[in-house]
């Protein structure tokens, strides 16, 4: 039981709860609502909250890769091509399996003490990162990254099929599987169909970047004569849940493909920034009735992965783009963190709210801090003030898995001290200003 807590249910704008509580039996939420108004005769093994406490939702951390949290601070301030192809790709081709186990649980420690509970990753040695997924205790979305230009492109099919039967479900349901294709311009339309049928055989969604830059846009539409949203709908990969990373730059036409279509948006605005691929327009999404959810990307083009943050950058960043304070307020970005993530990744059912009936998948942030105080709107501190630091309980399919700051899942110092030497193997020499 959680209790003597301000619940932020994120079930409307104006549903926030003082001195409210929440009720977990068997990893199930069964009460949220007034502390007063327990249900008779219900008794809890453990009493979590207090005073100075805020409850909600577990964060949804959209899109990522984060095995990449090996090359953090590795190759910064470089437009994404050239980050990609002269820095990234070349390092990911020395990536062994256990490399990305450690650079995951890296990442899986880092958000959850920031307070994230669900990821979508897509990445390589899937299984390496479901097994960290398992081991930590978060839950994740996880898509094996297929390249359809690339030697290996149907054995990286046939991978992703075994994959898929082997872990979607697996973890108490904790894990869900995607197919991953990269992006149009790595996937050929041929291999794209070939994506989609297995998609429909397999029961799952697809997890894809989209629109990125403007020099992928101009090369799609001069490759095909049409954008790349028009040109996924084209391949019927659009008629399938999918979740489409970045969709940075969309035309109204392709805002209105998605719409129709369904689709999901995972909006990364720090890594947009710092790759400096433009702004999405969010507003518009939203407005057209697209569900956007929010994401970090990998940590080597953000650079950490705090959905807080990232949460303060969304909404500031779409107000000074259209030169508007009401642009995104800051509901509308918590929604997106939580919920709009959530059924991004087809987990809208399960997740993202506080309601009961949905898995007990909560946080407690400490709000006794001098940064969130006085405590006059409790949802604009969480969006415009609040820092990972401030997470204090988090809790996954009702399982207790951060408690006053500290991680219980994972010993920190060996996950630190196996990814130093994972990142020093492939870097090789450490560049003169390192600390490896």
């Amino acid at each position: 039981m959680i209790r003597g807590v301000t619940v932020v249910p994120v079930t409307g704008p104006e549903a926030v709860i003082r001195d409210g509580a929440v009720a977990v039996a068997d990893g199930e939420i069964v009460y949220v609502g007034p502390a007063d108004g327990l249900p008779d005769g219900f008794t809890a093994d453990r009493v979590l909250g207090g005073p100075g406490m805020v409850a909600l939702p577990g964060l949804v951390n959209a899109h990522t890769h984060a095995a990449m949290t090996l090359f953090r601070s590795y190759a910064d301030d470089l437009p994404l091509m050239k980050w990609l192809e002269e820095a990234i790709w070349p390092l990911e081709q020395k990536l062994i399996a256990e490399d990305v186990y450690w650079g995951t649980l890296l990442a899986c420690a880092e958000m959850l003490l920031g307070g994230t509970t669900t990821f979508a990753d897509m990445y390589f040695f899937m299984d390496r990162v479901a097994a960290a997924v398992e081991k930590s205790g978060i839950r994740a979305s996880l898509s094996r990254g297929l390249i359809g230009i690339a030697p290996n492109a149907e054995k990286a099919l046939k991978e992703s099929r075994a994959f898929v039967r082997e872990w979607h479900g697996r973890a108490n349901g904790r894990i869900t599987c995607m197919l991953g294709p990269h992006a149009p311009y790595t996937c050929p339309p041929d291999y794209l169909r070939k994506v989609v049928a297995m998609a429909a055989e397999l029961g799952v969604g697809i997890h894809i970047h989209v629109a990125e830059t403007r020099q992928e846009v101009e090369g799609i539409k001069k490759q095909y004569g049409c954008s790349p949203v028009a040109l996924l709908a084209e391949t019927g990969l659009l008629d399938l849940p999918v979740l489409a990373a970045h969709c940075v730059h969309l035309s109204p036409e392709d805002i209105a493909i998605l719409a129709a279509k369904g689709a999901a948006v995972a909006h990364n605005p720090e890594s947009n920034m710092k790759l400096a691929s433009g702004i999405a327009p969010v507003t518009e999404l939203l407005t057209a009735g697209v569900t956007v959810g929010l994401g970090t990307d990998g940590a080597a083009s953000n650079n950490n992965l705090d959905m807080l943050e990232e949460m303060r950058s969304a909404a500031l960043l779409q107000k000074v783009a259209r030169e508007d304070p009401e642009a995104l307020p800051a509901y509308a970005a918590l929604e997106m963190a939580t919920i709009g993530g959530a059924r991004a990744l087809g987990l809208g059912d399960k997740i993202g709210t506080l309601q009961p009936g949905k898995r007990a998948d909560i946080i407690l942030l400490n709000l006794r801090r001098p940064h969130l105080y006085p405590p006059h709107d409790v949802v604009a501190h969480i969006v415009y003030a609040a820092q990972a630091g401030d997470v204090d309980t988090v809790i996954v399919d009702g399982n207790v898995v951060v408690e006053g700051g500290r991680l219980l899942t994972l010993d920190l110092d060996t996950v630190l001290d196996n990814a130093r030497h994972c990142a020093l193997r492939l870097v090789g020499k450490p560049k003169a200003r390192s600390l490896l």
